[in-house]
């Protein structure tokens, strides 16, 4: 990402217009660790500004495979010693989510909502399920049919996950989010249990369909289905225009 990205981005003079709506961005071919910088960055200006306002939607391709493991998540489940993991050029990263061990990189659309639950009037749960639910449209949008599976969160194709999520909040606002796998070389899911979960397998879009599908080409139907779902008008942020 580069140094012009970086000052768009955290430029506290966006809160101006947040009243009224939600920003959103994309960032294309990211690193993971300037996207957890960007989130954290963006969390603080939603707290700093207190309720009320609408926050932002961060979405983002990650340009080199990761992997992250979660406030739960067992190292039996990542599959390669840190040395196999070093000589393949995968990062490992232990964050603040919920959930266990997922993978992150090239072929995904990576999505960090940063908003107030309070503002939303949601709980938790409430907002996990209405994440689902817009991955769910938009994979109807593609005619797939996404479902949800009782005693999990995240989306299914099917008995295979095409969509991983994963939040943490603090006071009220929101970081991290979901994973949804677009073209991603599956390949990668062999060297974890995705999720913790052994009795189920992965999936993407591409897989899916038959067909290419390019993540540029999700982005905005992502966008426009998460305004959909969570009733709140969204617009891309001045200065990050998609491309």
């Amino acid at each position: 990402m580069d140094k012009k990205h970086s000052h768009t981005i955290i430029n506290s003079d966006m809160a101006e217009c947040w009243n009224d709506a939600l920003e959103w961005f994309y960032l294309e071919r990211a690193d993971y660790s300037a996207g957890l910088d960007i989130q954290r960055e963006l969390h603080r200006i939603v707290l700093s500004n207190g309720e009320g306002k609408r926050g932002f939607l961060l979405l983002i391709e990650h340009d080199r495979p990761v992997i992250t493991m979660g406030r739960f998540a067992k190292g039996s489940n990542v599959l390669l010693s840190e040395q196999e993991l070093k000589a393949r050029g995968i990062e490992v990263y232990r964050v603040g989510r919920g959930g266990d061990v997922t993978f992150h990189g090239p072929g995904q659309l990576v999505g960090y909502p940063i908003i107030n639950l309070r503002d939303f009037k949601l709980k938790v749960r409430s907002y996990v399920h209405l994440l689902e639910e817009a991955l769910i449209a938009v994979l109807g949008r593609f005619n797939i049919e996404g479902r949800r599976i009782e005693g999990y969160h995240g989306v299914w194709v099917g008995r295979d996950k095409v969509a991983a999520i994963g939040v943490q909040v603090k006071n009220s606002t929101t970081m991290h989010g979901f994973s949804l796998n677009v073209n991603t070389n599956l390949s990668y899911f062999s060297i974890i249990v995705p999720c913790g979960i052994r009795d189920m397998g992965v999936t993407s879009m591409e897989k899916t369909l038959g067909k290419v599908t390019s993540v540029k080409e999700v982005v905005p139907i992502f966008a426009e289905e998460f305004g959909r779902i969570f009733q709140t008008t969204i617009k891309t942020t001045n200065g990050l225009p998609l491309g």
